[in-house]
């Protein structure tokens, strides 16, 4: 099961016709996902994929039909530090959903950052404190990185900052890519 959570500080850069993308997720962050059930990731948590050489992926939405950029491609690193997770992906806005992303986090839509992961078997302890269920994520297969609209962890937001005069260029109508989504959830 593929697993998501959130990463805080991010930080967008116009650098040329790319876009530089940073962004931070703080360990040993305990969360409220729903009503008395947290979760935690431990330091270190996705350590055995973030110091492979294995591909990983910054997507918009968890959609691995809509990447940004990826090891492979050369255009994404991630680290790890002692307290966080961290990646820098350059994000050219070639593709429509590139166009959107920018477009919608332009507009204040986009603020969140979710790691995908599936948890390795033994790489999780789940604890019961009466109504309370919290589980702590000591081992996992970090498989993406996603900007999101909403993010499970309340630290999880995105900055940006705009390095150049004129800003990022967004396409004509910076709503289209998000209608185009809500229109999806519609029955």
């Amino acid at each position: 099961m593929l697993w998501g959570g959130s990463l805080g500080g991010l930080e967008v850069r116009q650098e040329g016709e790319a876009v530089r993308v940073a962004g931070r997720f703080p360990y040993n962050t305990r969360t409220q996902l729903a009503p008395g059930y947290f979760e935690t990731i431990a330091r270190g948590a996705f350590a055995s994929r973030v110091n492979s050489d294995d591909e990983l992926h910054f997507l918009s939405g968890h959609d691995f039909e809509k990447p940004l950029a990826s090891r492979t491609a050369g255009t994404l690193e991630v680290r790890e530090d002692d307290d966080s997770l961290t990646f820098e992906a350059t994000v050219a806005a070639h593709t429509t959903w590139a166009r959107d992303f920018l477009a919608a986090h332009g507009a204040g839509l986009i603020r969140g950052l979710s790691p995908g992961f599936r948890v390795a078997k033994g790489g999780e302890r789940v604890t019961r404190d009466g109504d309370v269920v919290h589980r702590s994520i000591t081992a996992a297969e970090l498989v993406e990185v996603s900007a999101v609209t909403r993010a499970a962890y309340p630290s999880a937001q995105i900055e940006a900052r705009n390095w150049t005069p004129g800003g990022i260029a967004l396409p004509d109508d910076p709503a289209a890519g998000l209608r185009r989504t809500l229109n999806r959830w519609r029955p």
